[in-house]
């Protein structure tokens, strides 16, 4: 066991310092000098709401041509990119000055639509051959502009009561030459640098903002042959009614040492924002509390369990009157007639409920995986979505199969209604969320609600896939032979004596996954701001390591703690070994409720959005867990009970 472990860490490890990389069959996207270089925009979004929005719902400018839908995946979809095509024209290695795209005039419906998506902290989500923009900001301390690599730029900014819009725009964009010999150049980083400046024509000229004339006329507040600095603004461009806002842009062309198999490596690491020292101290935590963990089974149990096997087995040998002499009137041999009774409380639930942990437990493991060794990158936006789905509906199968084995060995008569509930109870409830907050966004008037192909499309892989494939697993564990315990369970159930205070199942339970979540609780703060935060989150190497670790750390705590309740005359274990480990993920949910607080929610829709999906998440996390628990616990009562010798 434990250098198959070992050799899971070392591989951890490597995969951890793993470079961002691009998988076979994707190749970079080559530009001539003078060549178009396309920049779509995504939908507009804010930490502080959850609601992505749609670009064009504000005054912003349009392509003279039709707007074109250019998000392709369903995971696009899913997680709200619509992205689309823009009224900004980039030429490779061609540099603009102060470059009109258009002029809006503002009602008192426009303005107040503006004014509240930037007193909402929006972001502008700009791509560029398939990079998001990087924002550089402004410090207005020492005059540093920092770069920050994730969420996009503000739209604009407030200063009191009165908001201003970023107007003007500088396009920052590097660029590789692969090879000398060819005149072919690629994109290797884009970023903006976003100002506010109240445009002003030069000679007073008054533009209308249609006439062609307009397009032609010099201004006096940026340069035609310079590139627009900060310290050259004279006024900030207001939003409020009948305001007339001017849109420009520079374009600036920077040559880059940075290949383009490694663009993304500044973006995964935020410049090294966050070192990767905090990553390991979250590793060094975990690593810590399974070394305690596994040393408290290994003093405690080991030791406990040798010794009342060996005390059993010798009174098996005496004579039937030394036995009535010897025997011990306590201890887990006592409950060997009904420890592998039924559960008396829903046991049909207890197997869909198991079924379900395996099916989430194997499809977030191989996600992860995945993840790690690069073949699901940002490069492709929604792809973890993608394949998360895939992965799910492909291991409904081993949810079938394990809740059928473990309904037939409680022999249960209703198998069909077990198959169906195993098939629809989770991913139903999940459905019926994200359907109802989609309506929610629907009404709202919201166009980055999921459109209701794709929402059939999702369906469709829920019942022609998913559910064929639980069934397909519950033939096959209904077909086998049932499981075999080590020991016949009795007619009647016998009575558990009292406990005391410390060994009460729900004392254990509430107390078990305090230790879980203290393995894990670092890298969830990281887990946590890339959900809520438009932070990018790559390190999956580390959290790799976390989910065996967490996991490990679950088994090992239930299996203590059942064997407890085994010393305390206690055979109701089935559903103790579920919801101890399966309580991390109440520690989690109070762990988001205080993290909340963090993204400074401003609408009713974020509390809607965030705890409805924290508590699904929180949900999906009892499941893998829970299960994970009651595996190892069933494993190890049927070992241990093999070992003694029964009448």
């Amino acid at each position: 066991m434990m250098p198959s472990f070992t050799k899971l860490m070392a591989l951890s490890c490597l995969l951890v310092g793993a470079k961002a990389f691009y998988v076979p069959g994707v190749a970079p996207k080559e530009f001539k000098r003078g060549g178009e270089v396309e920049m779509k925009v995504n939908s507009m979004t804010s930490y502080h709401t959850q609601v992505p929005k749609d670009y064009y719902r504000l005054s912003f400018c349009k392509p003279k041509s039709d707007i074109e839908m250019k998000s392709e995946t369903l995971g696009e979809f899913l997680t709200g990119n619509k992205i689309q095509n823009s009224a900004y024209s980039i030429n490779m290695l061609n540099h603009s000055y102060c470059k009109k795209v258009c002029q809006v005039s503002l009602d008192k419906k426009d303005a107040a639509k503006l004014k509240l998506h930037i007193k909402y902290g929006y972001h502008n989500n700009w791509i560029v051959d398939n990079l998001p923009s990087a924002s550089i900001n402004l410090n207005p301390a020492n005059g540093e502009k920092p770069m920050h690599y994730a969420g996009g730029f503000p739209i604009g900014f407030m200063d009191d009561k009165t908001a201003y819009i970023y107007n003007h725009v500088n396009i920052i964009l590097d660029y590789n030459q692969a090879d000398t010999n060819v005149e072919s150049y690629r994109v290797v980083a884009f970023s903006v640098e976003p100002m506010s400046i109240k445009h002003q024509f030069e000679g007073g000229y008054t533009w209308n903002g249609s006439d062609d004339v307009g397009f032609t006329k010099p201004l006096s507040t940026c340069s035609e042959t310079e590139h627009q600095e900060r310290n050259k603004i004279e006024a900030n461009q207001i939003v409020k009614d009948g305001e007339k806002i001017l849109y420009t842009y520079d374009v600036i062309w920077n040559q880059s040492e940075v290949q383009w198999s490694s663009r993304w490596d500044i973006y995964l690491s935020e410049d090294s924002m966050i070192p990767a020292q905090v990553h390991w101290y979250s590793i060094t935590n975990s690593i810590l509390v399974v070394v305690f963990l596994s040393m408290l089974v290994i003093s405690i149990l080991v030791r406990n369990l040798r010794r009342d096997i060996e005390a059993y087995n010798a009174l098996a040998f005496l004579a039937d009157e030394e036995a009535d002499e010897e025997v011990d009137e306590s201890g887990w041999k006592l409950v060997h007639a009904d420890v592998f009774r039924p559960p008396e409380a829903y046991p049909m639930l207890y197997c869909v409920c198991i079924g379900a942990g395996v099916q989430l437990g194997v499809c977030c493991f191989f996600a992860i995986v995945l993840s790690a060794i690069g073949f699901l990158n940002p490069a492709r936006r929604g792809s973890l979505l993608n394949a998360t789905l895939v992965l799910y509906m492909l291991a409904g199968i081993i949810n079938g199969y394990v809740s059928s084995k473990l309904y037939k060995a409680f022999k249960g008569r209703l198998w069909q209604l077990c198959t169906v509930l195993s098939a629809v109870a989770f991913p139903g409830i999940a459905f019926i969320m994200f359907l109802s907050f989609n309506i929610m966004l629907w009404i709202m008037d919201l166009s980055v609600a999921t459109p209701f192909l794709e929402i059939l499309v999702l369906a469709a892989m829920w019942c022609c896939v998913s559910i064929p494939l639980v069934f397909l697993g519950a033939y096959f564990g209904y077909k086998q032979e049932s499981m075999v315990f080590p020991t016949v369970t009795s007619t009647i159930a016998r009575a558990i004596p009292p406990a005391p205070l410390l060994l009460q199942p729900w004392v254990g339970i509430m107390t078990a996954g305090v230790v879980p979540f203290a393995a894990a609780y670092v890298e969830l703060f990281f887990i946590m701001t890339s959900l809520w935060m438009d932070q990018y989150y790559y390190v999956f190497g580390f959290t790799l390591i976390v989910y065996v670790i967490l996991m490990v750390t679950c088994a090992e705590v239930t299996v203590l703690l059942v064997y407890y309740q085994l010393c305390a005359e206690n055979h109701r274990w089935w559903w103790f070994s579920f919801l101890a480990p399966g309580s991390t993920a109440l520690y989690t949910f109070i762990y988001s409720v205080f993290w909340f607080n963090s993204l400074q929610a401003s609408t009713v829709v974020t509390y809607f959005l965030y705890f409805g999906y924290m508590g699904l998440l929180s949900g999906a996390l009892m499941l893998v867990t829970g299960t994970v628990g009651a595996l190892t616990s069933l494993w190890f009562v049927r070992k241990i009970f093999g070992t003694i010798k029964v009448d």
